[in-house]
């Protein structure tokens, strides 16, 4: 992660308690305020703001562009959440292209996870435990109690505190950092001992949801222990998670006590699922060395190490073994989406486009709504048929109207397939997604006078309803001014 972002996740964090974060933007004329946010935030307006920070996230994160991790992340949300208590289930997933140790939840279902998260996490269930933590503090709503909180203390102090963050997003780093706590120490020491308090409010919903969800709920002790052994090797210097969760012997404790106290009636054998999407992380992590990557996964699953092999194979040239390789996998597994799809991937970007085609296809017939492989089949389309490109993914953008990436290639299929108005539209799409509103609304109007001159009545009225829309988000995101 940049030093420019990591210390302004930090300093939200720190500042809005265990795992939430508001995020303002560094090209943003003025100062973040408050805006009224407070335990009285209507949970459709903490929807809202989520949505708000995540384009903005978009807009200056290193994100990383893994649909399968990303799937893997959803399925663990969508395992545990039903027993998280969460007031909003509408839920969004970013992740980070960052080696650090690091997760977050935003108000309005917003949970971040970095690659390192993957890459420390040795099993499925403690990668799940921290899932499990963050829709804690997301059920607790803490993010509005927090704000309660800092509206009963020193407020002025919390503008100050602000003005440091966005010193450190727009090129100040740890500089801006330093002026923020040196003059704020007793201000975030106050604050961090009130999310210690969250911190054990999210450790027992995410004990509990575990449990009832059949993942064993000592693999967060394991988690937790694991992290604190790392303290110990780096010198006292904490992960990033553990700057904005603190960890410390008495929370431990608790949910040593805790843990011993549940038990799981049936737990899930997700086979070697989770160590496939770790050694996706780590391949990410390692891109520049693919070989140190195989070299952590040392001790995880044979089948997960035939795997990352497969991958490294592909990035080397040698596709035709890769792609034996995963088909070996696949006829061992062959319930494991991840392994074929894997596969079309790996020969689409190796420029065999009928081959990706025949084995998305061939997949997409067995497990019809697998995300990525719908957007990996609509891509190699381009290739061939941009009608039908374009037909398929108007289909994805209307079930997925957040993901930003679906949006860029509906606007390439709309140019390709004669549709010029409704390219500017998936343009402007794409564009308000990742927090350029104006640029957005500027593209809108340029659709809207496309779609006059093509006389096309249809594209100039989803246009028209789509600049309200965008009007809102704007209002939404100067709450953050």
């Amino acid at each position: 992660m940049p030093r420019t972002l990591a210390p302004l996740l930090l300093a939200a964090t720190l500042l809005l308690g265990g795992g939430t974060a508001l995020l303002a933007r560094a090209d943003d004329a003025g100062l973040p305020s408050l805006g009224g946010a407070h335990a009285s935030l209507s949970l459709s307006e903490e929807h809202r703001l989520g949505r708000a920070w995540l384009r903005q996230f978009r807009a200056r994160a290193p994100l990383w562009h893994d649909a399968h991790a990303q799937a893997y992340v959803e399925r663990q949300i969508a395992r545990l959440a039903p027993h998280s208590d969460l007031p909003d289930s509408r839920t969004l997933v970013a992740l980070v292209d960052s080696h650090q140790l690091n997760a977050f939840a935003v108000p309005g279902g917003v949970v971040g996870v970095n690659a390192g998260l993957f890459a420390f996490a040795e099993d499925g269930d403690a990668f799940a435990s921290v899932i499990a933590h963050e829709l804690g503090h997301l059920s607790q709503r803490h993010h509005a109690r927090r704000m309660e909180r800092a509206e009963q203390t020193q407020v002025p102090a919390m503008a100050a505190f602000l003005a440091g963050m966005l010193i450190a997003a727009s090129g100040g780093g740890d500089a801006g950092m330093g002026v923020a706590m040196g003059s704020q120490a007793a201000f975030i020491q106050d604050q961090l001992a009130y999310s210690r308090r969250f911190e054990q409010e999210a450790d027992r919903i995410g004990l509990q949801a575990m449990a009832q969800a059949g993942i064993d709920p000592q693999a967060m002790v394991r988690m937790l222990r694991a992290m604190h052994r790392l303290v110990s090797l780096q010198g006292g210097m904490p992960p990033e998670f553990l700057l904005t969760h603190p960890l410390t012997e008495s929370r431990l404790g608790d949910v040593e006590a805790r843990a011993g106290q549940l038990s799981v009636e049936r737990t899930r054998d997700e086979g070697p699922l989770y160590a496939m999407i770790r050694a996706r992380a780590l391949l990410t992590i390692h891109r520049h060395e693919p070989r140190r990557a195989l070299t952590r996964l040392e001790g995880a699953d044979a089948q997960a190490r035939r795997y990352l092999e497969a991958l490294i194979a592909a990035e080397e040239g040698n596709v035709d073994a890769a792609l034996s390789q995963l088909d070996a996998l696949a006829r061992e597994l062959p319930d494991l989406a991840l392994l074929p799809a894997s596969a079309a991937e790996e020969a689409f970007a190796a420029g065999r486009i009928e081959e990706a085609l025949e084995r998305s296809q061939r997949l997409l017939r067995l497990m019809p709504d697998y995300l990525p492989t719908q957007r990996l089949y609509a891509e190699a389309l381009l290739h061939q048929d941009a009608d039908q490109a374009y037909h398929a993914l108007r289909r994805l953008t209307e079930q997925y109207p957040e993901e930003p990436q679906l949006f860029t290639l509906l606007a390439e299929a709309a140019g390709r397939s004669g549709r010029e108005a409704w390219g500017h539209l998936a343009r402007a799409e794409h564009l308000q997604l990742t927090g350029e509103i104006d640029r957005a609304i500027r593209q809108l109007e340029i659709a809207e006078r496309v779609a006059g001159i093509a006389g096309d009545p249809s594209a100039t009225a989803r246009i028209a309803q789509r600049r309200d829309d965008f009007l809102g988000y704007r209002e939404t995101l100067e709450k953050f001014q």
